[in-house]
């Protein structure tokens, strides 16, 4: 990494920094920075993707687990935390639903702490337990994409039949996030502030394993696995690894998104929103690190306006978009610089003078 690249990361570091710390609260609304704060919990989803997909060849089309994970996880502490306030045994969809026991498996959660290591811990985990069995079989490419959406699926079929969890409407209406009352636009514009600190947080770490030991040969088993494991490295070992940063970066994702939208339900982790969670880094550029960030809040805004504007149109248009890019720009938006570069002609060397290649003749000559 050369001074110059350090340089250049620190100015986009500061520049981010100041449009999202300054520039944002300043000229959006409390509408519209609810919205974009949406936008970066997607964007923190697109960074690991980046790294799974972009550096390490794999299509992740079931990102929406471990989003859901994270999410759940932090829905069901905060509906604890609300029936605290209300002096309630239960939270107010069970009672509703004519439950009067709480379930077991809800009860760690109404401490703050153990929801906070349970967010950073399961889903990097799952997919940990989920990576080994799947990339220790040679488990790749269509087919680890399918086997991935049919996780989200399977994730999302059962949250509907869960009752203890909201069923098929999910969990929603929270009123405080870790003590904060959640009504108040000032509470509200911190979790902007805090998804916004996570994300460049998140784009730091990624960009130091990108430029790595680990981030070289992560990319050298994406491009030849066999020669990879030929010099004596397991591939399966640094997929994996990948594979749990991705999700790891996820749950904390889904974590943020519950406070700043106020419902998580199974419609928010299925297959739609995993494919669209791909999309964004697709348009914005895989390879690249900013790519996936600016490609998951575009498609994201893109959709909001859309949908305000054409309520139907906005599919047709993320299919159109979707098209184009991969099938003219497959290096994404972040990739149309390199194509509009201009590329240097190579000149041919200058050919030698006719006295250096009489000199090898004569020598010969003098020698008979």
């Amino acid at each position: 990494m050369t001074i110059i690249s350090r340089y250049r990361a620190w100015v986009g570091f500061a520049v981010a920094a100041v449009v999202l710390f300054g520039v944002a609260p300043a000229v959006l609304s409390d509408f519209r920075l609810n919205l974009l704060a949406k936008f970066l919990c997607f964007a923190i989803v697109a960074v690991g993707i980046g790294l799974a997909w972009g550096r390490g060849g794999m299509l992740t089309l079931g990102q929406g687990v471990f989003f859901g994970l994270g999410a759940y996880l932090m829905a069901m502490h905060l509906k604890m935390a609300d029936a605290q306030l209300r002096g309630d045994t239960v939270p107010d969809f069970m009672q509703i639903a004519g439950m009067r026991e709480l379930p077991g498996y809800w009860a760690p959660f109404a401490d703050p702490l153990t929801t906070i290591v349970a967010i950073l811990v399961v889903p990097p985990l799952v997919a940990f337990v989920l990576g080994l069995g799947v990339f220790k079989r040679r488990v790749k490419g269509a087919y680890f994409a399918i086997l991935s959406q049919a996780l989200a699926a399977a994730f999302a079929i059962l949250l509907i039949g869960q009752q203890s969890i909201g069923g098929s409407n999910g969990l929603n209406r929270f009123r405080t996030f870790f003590g904060f009352d959640l009504s108040d636009p000032a509470n509200k514009q911190m979790l902007f502030f805090i998804a916004a600190g996570v994300l460049l947080l998140v784009v730091a770490a990624t960009r130091q394993l990108m430029n790595s030991r680990y981030g070289e040969l992560l990319v050298a088993v994406r491009d030849q696995e066999e020669r990879v494991r030929f010099l004596g490295y397991d591939p399966a070992n640094v997929k994996v690894v990948a594979y749990a940063v991705a999700a790891f970066f996820a749950g904390i994702a889904g974590a943020l998104f519950v406070p700043i939208v106020g419902i998580i339900s199974p419609a928010d982790v299925g297959i739609v929103p995993s494919i669209a969670f791909l999309v964004g880094v697709a348009i914005g550029g895989r390879t690249t690190l900013l790519g996936p960030v600016l490609g998951a809040i575009g498609v994201a805004w893109a959709q909001t306006t859309l949908s305000e504007n054409f309520p139907s149109a906005w599919t047709y248009a993320q299919g159109l978009l979707f098209i184009v890019v991969i099938g003219f720009f497959p290096l994404g938006i972040a990739g149309l610089g390199k194509l509009l570069r201009p590329r240097a002609v190579a000149t041919p060397p200058d050919p030698e003078p006719e006295s250096s290649r009489e000199e090898p003749s004569r020598e010969k000559e003098l020698a008979r």
